[in-house]
């Protein structure tokens, strides 16, 4: 870390009260922003995020065609925020103003990608079930958090003082761009040969159907990252606000099941197939609106979309650039993938993988 990025940080802390505080790393994730807990003398604490905004590529505009996007780099094809400060704190304000527990913005530096966030704690749904927490009741508070959210169409842009933040949507192409990330680098990880074409050729027929089911069906705001490493459990609070909520900067309007996947398909720790079902009932006994057999083939192949991306962009790519940790994930993705290429509707999509990744590279 340049000195300069230092001393910045260090005068944005001390305008913001917090020049005296004890600074105390957290944990990261394979995101380029960097978190530490700021202690005060007083026993208060809060959040410090750091997010270098020349870490990441371009992000997309409003209205920007798809060879654009694609000419522009992944973080604009994939619509994903690029650790944007302004995405955050807009969309916190969203959050707070559906009564959701978003932490609030003590103060921010949009130019510079700085921001303190109010402290809720360390009470993350995958430690408390680890310690013996009873998983069922906090997976129904989060599935109430979907219901909640999902109550009434979302705004075409956020705002709130000092930020403003386009909610664009999970399109066909962003859906492509990430599932396409498997073809790229899973291959190169697993030691098959690059996929000829023809194979992609098929792959490509394949998902589009899915992807513009997909991409018809984004009605929602979607989180894009729902799952138990960014969920707190706040039993003080009410309702829903007890789910606290994290990592949501790269929110978009998507399909009603894309959050639920990331829920009930949570890469980093097991949701069995009991679970995964009881909570597909909770969500759609709230929304008896939604055809119950088309949202769950929508669910399963938007899932089995979301298993290859992980493996391909999140899994794959950090084990190739020296994170390895990441490989202990794979063979639960693994298992997610085909539970969801197990439905008769992908059975075309479910042929595709048994001919081109054979069992042996699947780990």
């Amino acid at each position: 870390m340049s000195s300069d990025r230092e001393g910045r940080k260090a005068e944005f802390l001390k305008a913001a009260g917090f020049g005296d505080a004890r600074r105390e790393p957290l944990a990261g994730d394979a995101s380029t922003r960097a978190y530490e807990r700021l202690q005060q003398p007083n026993g208060s604490a809060a959040i410090f995020m750091d997010q270098p905004p020349a870490l990441e590529t371009t992000v997309c505009p409003p209205g920007a065609t798809d060879a654009e996007r694609l000419a522009m780099g992944y973080n604009a094809a994939a619509r994903l925020a690029a650790g944007s400060v302004a995405a955050f704190v807009a969309t916190a304000a969203f959050l707070r103003e559906r009564e959701l527990s978003a932490p609030t913005i003590l103060a921010h530096d949009i130019e510079n990608g700085l921001a303190v966030l109010e402290d809720l704690g360390d009470g993350l749904f995958a430690t408390l079930i680890a310690q013996g927490q009873a998983e069922t009741p906090l997976y129904e508070a989060a599935v109430d958090v979907q219901i909640s959210l999902q109550a009434a169409p979302p705004p075409e842009i956020l705002t709130t003082d000092g930020a403003s933040w386009p909610l664009l949507t999970y399109d066909a192409l962003a859906l492509k761009v990430g599932t396409d990330t498997f073809l790229e680098w899973w291959p190169k990880f697993s030691g098959l040969p690059a996929l000829p074409a023809d194979a992609i050729a098929e792959w490509d027929a394949l998902w589009a159907p899915i992807f513009a089911r997909g991409d018809a069906g984004a009605s929602v705001f979607t989180h894009r990252d729902f799952h138990a490493q960014n969920l707190l459990w706040l039993p003080e609070r009410d309702g829903v606000a007890r789910v606290g909520l994290l990592d949501f900067q790269d929110a978009l309007r998507a399909h009603p099941a894309w959050d639920l996947t990331h829920l009930l398909q949570d890469a980093r720790r097991d949701v069995s197939p009991e679970l995964e079902t009881a909570m597909l009932d909770r969500f759609l006994a709230a929304r008896p609106s939604l055809d119950r057999e088309a949202f769950i083939a929508d669910y399963r192949a938007l899932a089995a979309s979301n298993a290859a991306r992980i493996l391909g962009r999140v899994f794959a790519r950090q084990a190739l650039l020296g994170r390895t940790q990441y490989e202990e994930f794979m063979p639960r993705t693994w298992r997610y993938l085909e539970r969801n290429l197990a439905d008769p509707q992908m059975a075309e999509l479910k042929a595709w993988f048994d001919r081109h990744i054979p069992q042996s590279a699947r780990r």
